[in-house]
């Protein structure tokens, strides 16, 4: 099943933009970025030019002769069956973190070359640019993500997805149309955001294929582990990896070493989590004493979470099976918890600058996240079902009056004060109902 992407978007934005310079495209391995730039390059462009630097050492040595652009595209046009022209032909550079000649061409394409349009991707290119050397200034970045639920909602009930777009005032969804995004959401729960797990899963092949599917993925993972970190980082890149859901399956999910490994020390780690970081496959969201703009200058760095950056391979990672999920089973509870907040994370992360943080106040109480929305913070709790008392977000409240919080459930959709309840399958969109 072709599924609607919404980076699609966001490329034409950056295509037309005047002061447009090659696009660095970053995310995890398997979430759709070649298929993205190849379809907006057929959608966008008289001509789409793809070079994949993974096993092509011909193409590698053609950026070992010269960084003059016009003697590159030269050499190019002779490896493409597309031609190559300024401003009518795409130019994708894939697992371009393979040639760091070519990555560093960017910069000459951009001071010399503008007319050309190049979007330059990889698995592993945040990796890459970790490491440094990277021109400033002489390229634009994206960042894509998993499919979200709402990307999930308009190939798998468009009316539904229809509906929620028109959402015009913050009242109670009709009891029908909430049931059925419910069961849509609990549909999404089991595939996650990787495209090839939800398109086979829309296709009616079963549960078994979905495993199948995310398995080969964490295995490509793992191998990805051996062959591109340093030798002395994979067994811990391994080992907080592996670590995930038992540092999200408890009540306080603040990340602890001794999980990872009984007298695991923090600096022995810090580069496999960064690692895991570059790599798109978790996000780390730091503690957060004063909720004050900006945000970051308050961040307790000793005090950190770590989610997975999709909910899907969460729950393969974790062994969850599906039938637990869609049948609602008693046993799924507490990890629901780990679950929902870990779909929320990736919502937030998707629809605000800002990465969000958490706010803790000296053991007392712990609000869930907190974001910067222009000038106004916003404090945010999870809650799994129907209950939600909330002590830590009634205290926070208390402290610093905000003028809107945030409470994610499954109740209706509703406002009362400066309380705005979202059920948690509205989460994507966040940003449209806190501006109703």
């Amino acid at each position: 099943m072709k599924i609607e992407r919404d980076i699609l978007q966001q490329l034409t934005v950056w295509k037309t933009n005047n002061r447009r310079k090659p696009l660095i495209f970053r995310g995890a391995r398997q979430i759709g970025k070649t298929w993205a730039m190849q379809e907006f390059g057929e959608q966008s462009f008289a001509h789409t030019a793809y070079f994949s630097f993974e096993n092509n050492d011909e193409l590698k040595q053609i950026f070992e002769r010269t960084k003059d652009p016009q003697r590159l595209v030269g050499a190019l046009q002779s490896q493409s069956s597309s031609a190559i022209k300024p401003q009518e032909t795409l130019i994708i550079f894939d697992e371009v973190q393979e040639c760091n000649k070519a990555l560093n061409s960017l910069k000459y394409f951009c001071e010399n070359a503008p007319e050309y349009a190049i979007i330059a991707a990889g698995s592993l290119i945040g990796v890459s640019l970790s490491s440094g050397g990277f021109p400033v200034g002489k390229v634009d970045f994206m960042e894509m993500y998993p499919l979200t639920f709402r990307e999930f909602l308009r190939a798998d009930a468009p009316d539904l997805f229809d509906f929620v777009e028109r959402l015009e005032e913050i009242d109670e969804l009709p009891l029908i149309i909430f049931n059925r995004l419910s069961e849509s959401f609990n549909r999404y729960r089991v595939t996650g955001g990787m495209p090839e797990a939800v398109s086979v899963f829309l296709d009616n092949l079963g549960t078994g294929v979905v495993e199948n599917v995310l398995q080969t993925i964490l295995n490509a993972y793992a191998n990805d582990f051996a062959k591109h970190a340093a030798t002395k980082d994979i067994p811990r890149i391994t080992a907080i990896w592996n670590s995930l859901p038992s540092q999200l399956s408890r009540e306080n999910r603040k990340f602890l070493y001794k999980l990872v490994k009984p007298g695991a020390r923090a600096r022995e780690y810090e580069d496999a989590l960064l690692w895991l970081q570059h790599a798109g496959l978790v996000h780390r969201i730091f503690a957060n004493t004063k909720p004050a703009l900006p945000i970051s200058a308050y961040d307790d760095l000793t005090a950190f979470k770590i989610y997975c950056a999709d909910i899907g391979l969460l729950r393969r990672l974790s062994k969850l099976p599906p039938e637990i999920i869609l049948n609602q089973s008693p046993f799924y509870s507490e990890f629901k918890g780990a679950m929902n907040e870990n779909f929320v994370l990736q919502s937030l992360v998707a629809q605000f600058e800002v990465t969000p943080r958490y706010w803790t106040s000296e053991g007392k109480a712990e609000v869930d996240f907190i974001v910067q929305n222009g000038l106004e913070i916003i404090p945010i709790e999870v809650k799994s079902e129907h209950s939600v008392a909330s002590k830590s977000l009634s205290v926070y409240n208390q402290l610093y009056e905000p003028k809107l919080r945030i409470r994610y459930s499954m109740n209706n959709l509703k406002k009362d004060g400066n309380m705005l309840n979202i059920p948690l399958f509205l989460a994507d969109w966040t940003t449209k109902l806190i501006n109703i």
